[in-house]
């Protein structure tokens, strides 16, 4: 109980920083941060992008004044915290730099790697997810993990609220299990943090949408999502940090694949997400959210019940696989 009156104050205070920031930086973002539409976008007037700098701050401000309020929390994950922040704001001024000068892929790639590295250089060296791996073999695959997570968000942020549908459940989700203490206080207080920045962006970015997220908030925030993600897999509990992000992954790898075995530069701008497929084929921005944000409930509360039962995690497993390929599927179909 002592951690919810911590952790929800956090996630009130987060929405409170990344509301009035939001209204403090939207006129600036209008005039130096368009978004113009192309023949790849969704939507069809220039609206600015950057809100993400809202969120940033909010969730990594909040989280460390809550730590220098009760500096006793830090425990042992200081420098994993550290390492954290760092690696977010890193990412952060490579994604604003992003969004207004487009950067080329080598530096935005290398950058990247730079961030993740320095998050799994901080993990404690006897963190193995998996002990019948060797331990190299781990951490090389943590590395690529982290990348395609950095890039995942940004990849799947293409519609108004899409973003809003997938971390609300998740990251609501990591914080639950803090109040609960099944994941340590550190990465619960950053999830509470995420989640109320994310809640106070989410208003100027509902369809149709006043304000976009941009680079400058979707790298830093797939890279936290992953850390957690890490964090929670960290206490044993590896098929509900499967389960959270399950959506995102299937659609996401799941272009990917196809693209590249077609021939395709996979790194380009495209219309070939199953979302935006749904889009396409029929089905209104408001409709394709819902049924993303609905599954990701279903998503939220199987993780939820891994912990609960865990004689019946792949049980579980099973059925997240079943309801987000029922909702690729209809997102294939369209509007019949």
């Amino acid at each position: 109980m002592g951690r919810l009156w911590v952790l929800a104050p956090a996630v009130l205070v987060s929405l409170l920083v990344s509301l009035g920031l939001i209204v403090l930086l939207r006129p600036w973002l209008a005039r130096h941060a368009l978004a113009h539409p192309n023949a790849r976008s969704s939507h069809h007037a220039p609206t600015p992008q950057g809100g993400g700098i809202a969120v940033i701050i909010a969730a990594v401000s909040v989280s460390w004044g809550v730590i220098a309020l009760v500096p006793a929390v830090i425990g042992d994950q200081g420098v994993q915290v550290l390492a954290v922040t760092a690696a977010m704001i890193l990412l952060a001024v490579v994604g604003a730099i992003d969004d207004m000068l487009s950067l080329r892929a080598t530096p935005r790639l290398a950058m990247q790697c730079i961030a993740v590295g320095t998050i799994i250089a901080a993990l404690p060296a006897d963190l193995q997810i998996l002990p019948h791996f060797p331990w190299w073999v781990e951490r090389g695959c943590l590395l690529l993990g982290g990348l395609w997570f950095v890039n995942l968000v940004n990849f799947m942020d293409g519609i108004d609220w899409m973003t809003v549908a997938e971390f609300v459940p998740a990251i609501g989700a990591i914080t639950v299990l803090g109040i609960a203490g099944n994941v340590d206080f550190l990465p619960a207080l950053l999830a509470a943090a995420l989640l109320g920045a994310i809640l106070g962006f989410a208003p100027f970015n509902k369809p149709v949408a006043q304000l976009f997220l941009g680079d400058v908030g979707s790298l830093p925030m797939g890279l936290l999502l992953g850390w957690l993600l890490l964090q929670l897999a960290g206490k044993g509990h590896l098929v509900a940090a499967l389960i959270l992000p399950l959506y995102y992954l299937a659609d996401a790898t799941l272009t990917l694949a196809w693209r590249t075995a077609s021939g395709q530069a996979f790194w380009q701008a495209h219309r070939a997400h199953f979302y935006q497929r749904a889009v396409d084929h029929g089905l209104t921005v408001p409709e394709v959210v819902v049924r993303v944000f609905c599954v990701n409930l279903a998503l939220a509360a199987l993780a939820l019940s891994t912990l609960a039962a865990p004689h019946l995690e792949w049980l579980a497993l099973g059925a997240a696989a079943v309801i987000v390929a029922l909702l690729l599927v209809s997102f294939v179909r369209g509007k019949r």
